[in-house]
């Protein structure tokens, strides 16, 4: 459910807006999806995991009001990341 370390680091090179940025709503878009989508996949096969269903809800939840911040700020980079990310909206 959780994302390895090195899995991490990828996610944060390849979103970054510089070397050293960790933090950007770029950047926490693309670590919440990878969490998103791995625990999707292991509520497929755990359908009575309550507990992280909610967990899901409240990170999609985080991921659409970064997003909502995103659009506001600079729509360039919120469609950029969208349409890298493959989300819907």
């Amino acid at each position: 459910m959780s994302i390895n370390q090195e899995r991490k680091q990828e996610i944060i090179q390849e979103h970054a807006r510089s070397k050293q940025d960790t933090g950007s709503p770029e950047v926490q878009v693309a670590l919440l999806s990878e969490r998103i989508n791995s625990l999707t996949e292991h509520l497929k096969s755990h359908q009575k995991d309550f507990s992280s269903r909610r967990g899901l809800l409240i990170m999609v939840g985080q991921r659409r009001r970064l997003l909502d911040y995103l659009k506001r700020k600079d729509l360039a980079k919120y469609q950029d990341i969208v349409k890298k990310l493959g989300l819907r909206r």
